[in-house]
C-alpha cells in the first residue's frame, strides 16, 4: 500500500476559512477572460504562499500546471474552459471555495522516465498521463522490450510504444486501443503503437512497482524519441520507466464529477 508523507487534503483546505489561492491559466481568450472573472472575487497568491492550485484551461494546462509546481505538492483543482477537460471541473465561477472546501480528492503517481541518449547522456522526467516513445523517420521502430530485467520480447517492430497511468489511460493510451485501468487498479498499462510484428500482440497490463526497460534496437538507422507528458527527448538508446509510490499529487473534483466514476463510465461508451 502507498504512504504519502504529505498532510492530507482535507487539512489543507480546513487549515483556514479562506484559503489561499494560486491560479494557472492557459494563453487563450476563454482561459484568460474566466481567470479575469475569478480575480474579481479572489486574490492570486503565489505558490510557495498557497494552500491550493486552480488550473483553468484543458488537460493539458493541467498537466503543465502539475509539473511546475510539482516541488510543492499542492492540492490541484481544475476548472474546463478548454475541450477535453477529463482532469478538470466544469466552470462555474459561483462559490469556487465552497466548492474547494467540498471536492473529493484524488492521489496520482507520476512516472519516472529516464532516458539515455546516444551520447550516453540521462535524461529524467516525469509524467502524469504516460511516457511514449514513437520512431523519427519512415522506418519502424525495433523495440526490445525487459521487465524487472527480464525480457519479455526481444524485439517488437512498430510505430512506438507507451506506458500509461490509470489516469492517463483514457488518453493516447485509450487512442491506440490500450486498455482503460481503474484508479485504484495500481497496475500500468503497456500498449504497442502500431505494432507490426509480433503482429497480435495487444499490449500488457503491469503491477505498478514493476520497472519497464525499452532498448531501442539498430537506433543509428532507426531512431526513437521518448516523450514523457510534454518533455521530449531526441535519438535515444534506452528508456527506464517505473512508477513513483511516494512522490505523488492530489487532484480535487466537484463530487458530481468524480474522477473514478468518470473512468468507470468511459469503459461503457461505444
Amino acid at each position: 500500500m502507498r504512504t504519502s508523507k504529505r498532510p492530507k487534503v482535507e487539512s489543507l483546505i480546513n487549515m483556514a476559512n479562506s484559503p489561499k489561492i494560486t491560479f494557472h491559466a492557459a494563453d487563450t481568450p476563454e482561459a484568460q477572460s474566466a481567470l479575469n472573472d475569478l480575480l474579481q472575487h479572489y486574490d492570486n497568491h503565489a505558490p510557495e504562499n498557497a494552500d491550493i492550485a486552480v488550473a483553468i484551461g484543458g488537460d493539458g494546462t493541467m498537466l503543465e500546471m502539475l509539473h511546475s509546481l510539482y516541488d510543492l505538492r499542492l492540492p490541484a483543482y481544475g476548472i474546463n474552459v478548454g475541450s477535453v477537460g477529463f482532469l478538470l471541473n466544469p466552470f462555474r465561477p459561483e462559490k469556487l471555495k465552497d466548492r474547494l472546501s467540498q471536492a473529493q480528492k484524488v492521489d496520482i503517481y507520476p512516472l519516472q522516465m529516464i532516458a539515455t541518449g546516444k551520447d550516453g547522456q540521462q535524461h529524467e522526467a516525469l509524467a502524469f498521463n504516460e511516457v511514449s516513445l514513437l520512431r523519427e523517420t519512415r522506418q519502424a521502430a525495433k523495440l526490445q522490450i525487459s521487465v524487472d530485467g527480464i525480457e519479455r520480447i526481444p524485439e517488437l517492430v512498430c510505430d512506438g510504444i507507451l506506458v500509461a497511468t490509470p489516469a492517463g489511460s483514457t488518453a493516447y493510451n485509450l487512442s491506440a486501443h490500450g486498455p482503460i485501468i481503474p484508479l485504484s487498479a495500481n497496475v500500468l498499462a503497456l500498449t504497442p503503437i502500431s505494432a507490426f510484428r509480433p503482429r497480435r500482440w495487444r499490449g500488457a497490463l503491469l503491477p505498478s512497482h514493476l520497472k519497464i526497460k525499452i532498448d531501442i534496437l539498430n537506433n543509428e538507422k532507426r531512431p526513437v524519441s521518448a516523450t514523457s507528458d510534454s518533455t521530449e527527448i531526441r535519438d535515444v538508446v534506452s528508456v527506464e520507466i517505473q512508477q513513483s509510490d511516494t512522490a505523488g499529487c492530489t487532484l480535487l473534483f466537484d463530487p458530481d464529477h468524480n474522477l473514478e466514476e468518470r473512468i468507470l463510465k468511459e469503459q461503457f461508451i461505444s
